[in-house]
């Protein structure tokens, strides 16, 4: 006769426990830099992808573009997923007077401007591929860490304001890149330097005013390879709140990137744009997106500080982010996807201030925020590959894009009850 195993123990998040005092300034001071520091990383997820890398390979295969895009964003987006939990785990365990986080951003934007410099001198797919590959890498270095602020510094009362503004930095950097993108889209090598030099000068400046404790004095435990991969398995049992706050993300990002994800080649193909029509008019959406996103974080951050609430928002971006991807599919026109901009701003904007405070408070251990939040960004990152390898395969196997909305749907909508079952935070 055999004993029934007992249940494994449910660990208690400590990503809910008060940081340190801040070394220097004040927590509006930081509250401040959080919002350039993003956007200079994200512009440069919103001007590449979504328009120069585009344009870039419709210049150098215009015949097989969306194949070919598949195929370097599948691999530089597992490139970058992995990147992300290693470079949490690096900078988790890094001893130094300038911190733990410090060193891996800096080295991040320096490589990563070198790989873009590379990308301007590309001129055929291979060299594209690489180059784009080790762009991935390391601003995922410098953003993994980036993101630990939070849990790192931040107190518990603020972090719905905190997270409202990295998420602003966020957007406002993504359809600032869009912009940026699309007037520079005669000008790529121009483009791609600028993009690195503003990174890399802003980011700098951001560790510079914004100093972190010495972790010169830092004991670390032996490093362990087969603990560290256990690492991308979030256990359902062991953290249930760390997995289905990973859940939630991961459905709600998967729904919206599957469809925005392919915006230049929507609006050129099944809106009817044109290229040259996609260009002119991913500015005015991103404007139009922008509008509704800052609305949304303004209002939602701050009162869900207030209100000592997250998953409410949640649900309700959810929701409405999945309502927006149906009025494409039912009007496909420059007036429907016009539609959709604003109402998916407002529900993505809507999540982007709560998401970061809510993650914060499942991370299982404080002595590694870094690595955790990192697995957490696979939520993140792993969307926008399946939304370039999975939405390439049902663009290419249905002979269009219409097939990437019901899926959109179903994913949002699935995005917002996968937070219900959190217990750490209401």
């Amino acid at each position: 006769m055999t004993m029934a195993s007992a249940p494994a123990p449910v660990v208690e998040p400590d990503g809910a426990e008060e940081p340190q005092p801040l070394v220097k300034g004040t927590v509006k001071r930081l509250l401040g830099w959080i919002i350039p520091a993003n956007f200079s990383i994200f512009i440069l997820w919103g001007a590449i992808p979504g328009v120069l890398l585009p344009l870039q390979l419709t210049a150098i295969d215009p015949v097989n573009r969306v194949a070919n895009a598949a195929v370097i964003s599948t691999i530089a987006g597992v490139a970058a997923m992995i990147a992300q939990p290693l470079a949490g785990m690096i900078s988790d365990r890094t001893r130094s007077k300038f911190g733990r986080r410090a060193p891996w951003m800096v080295a991040g934007v320096l490589i990563g401007g070198l790989a873009l410099i590379g990308m301007a001198l590309a001129n055929t797919l291979v060299q594209v591929a690489i180059a784009w590959t080790i762009v991935q890498i390391a601003y995922n270095f410098a953003q993994g860490p980036l993101s630990a602020v939070l849990p790192d510094r931040v107190p518990l009362a603020a972090r719905g304001t905190f997270s409202a503004l990295a998420g602003m930095g966020a957007m406002l950097g993504a359809l600032g890149g869009q912009i940026i993108g699309s007037a520079l889209g005669t000008m790529i090598p121009t483009a791609y330097m600028l993009l690195a030099g503003f990174a890399l000068v802003v980011t700098v400046l951001f560790v510079v005013f914004n100093p972190d404790h010495s972790s010169t004095e830092q004991v670390n435990p032996p490093f362990s390879l087969s603990e560290f991969l256990h690492t991308f398995w979030v256990n359902p049992v062991k953290h249930p709140d760390f997995f289905w706050a990973f859940t939630g993300r991961l459905l709600l990002y998967t729904g919206y990137f599957a469809v925005t994800g392919y915006q230049f080649y929507i609006l050129s193909d099944y809106i009817g744009l044109g290229d040259e029509g996609a260009t002119a008019a991913i500015p005015v959406f991103g404007l139009l997106s922008l509008v509704g996103m800052i609305t949304a974080m303004v209002v939602s951050g701050p009162l869900s500080d207030k209100l000592g609430r997250r998953k409410i928002f949640v649900f309700g971006s959810s929701v409405l982010v999945g309502i927006a991807l149906l009025v494409p599919l039912v009007m496909p026109t420059y007036t429907g996807w016009l539609i959709f901009t604003v109402l998916a701003g407002l529900g993505f904007g809507m999540f982007q201030s709560v998401d970061q405070a809510l993650m914060s408070q499942v991370l299982p251990s404080k002595e590694s925020f870094g690595k955790d939040l990192g697995v957490v960004n696979i939520a993140a990152t792993l969307p926008q590959i399946l939304a370039a390898a999975v939405g390439g395969a049902i663009v290419l196997a249905f002979g269009g894009y219409v097939a990437l909305f019901p899926i959109g749907i179903a994913l949002s909508v699935l995005g917002a009850f996968a937070v219900w079952p959190i217990k750490a935070v209401k």
